[in-house]
């Protein structure tokens, strides 16, 4: 049975990529965004349980589309009116042996195996782990009509898959939803657990614009590029 389970949530509407088609079912390369993001976390953990939850009208989109392709194999289920209680119906989803969680977004499928397993191995010291990148640009904080400096060095840009302990994972999505859950480590923080962050991956990209895709196009192409060398 598994111990390691993997929630991936993919419940974009694709407004912001300006197509008709969910973003996550749009094509990078020769998969499905959300089919290259599911056979990565299959590639470094061979033997989790992988859970997609996708909205009800989608269900039976994603079923015939993931048919066309080699994708690894996966459950899915059901999600929600707000991504708080899409994580927590993936949570559910999950056999009760498994002991470590990761949620990941759906649209993230350029982040490495060395990425996920370190993030799986550092959740077995830590009930909280994710990962973090420093931002490159200056950010001001703008109140009202002015505006003032923050210091960069402060911030940091977060990112998916953040893996905790599923006990305590589990026990921190019983509380009410709030409007202040912008990930799962702000449900988990709110419970009172202490998050430890990791350094993540420039390339671990939320593709959200179209923008963000001729990125995906190219990495995607560098990476295919190595395999040939």
């Amino acid at each position: 049975m598994a111990e390691i389970g993997v929630v991936i949530v993919a419940g974009g509407s694709g407004r912001r990529m300006g197509g008709t088609l969910p973003k996550q079912f749009m094509m990078l390369g020769n998969l499905p965004i959300l089919g290259r993001t599911i056979n990565r976390f299959r590639e470094a953990l061979p033997a989790a349980q992988i859970v997609v939850v996708l909205p009800e009208e989608h269900i039976e989109l994603w079923r015939n589309l993931s048919a066309r392709f080699e994708i690894a194999k996966h459950e899915i289920t059901k999600g929600g009116t707000e991504r708080f209680y899409s994580v927590k119906s993936g949570i559910e989803a999950l056999g009760s042996e498994v002991k470590t969680i990761a949620i990941q977004d759906g649209v993230r499928p350029l982040l490495s195996k060395k990425l996920i397993i370190k993030l799986v191995l550092e959740a077995q010291k830590h009930t909280a782990v994710i990962p973090a990148v420093a931002p490159a640009d200056s950010y001001r904080i703008v109140e009202g009509d002015d505006s003032r400096i923050i210091d960069r060095a402060q911030l940091r840009m977060i990112q998916t898959p953040q893996v905790f302990v599923a006990e305590a994972l589990r026990e921190a999505y019983k509380q009410p939803f709030s409007a202040s859950f912008t990930d799962d480590a702000s449900v988990m923080e709110a419970a009172g657990h202490h998050i430890t962050l990791i350094e993540g991956e420039r390339q671990n990209i939320k593709i959200t614009t179209p923008s963000d895709m001729i990125i995906a196009e190219a990495i995607i192409a560098a990476e295919e590029d190595d395999t040939q060398l």
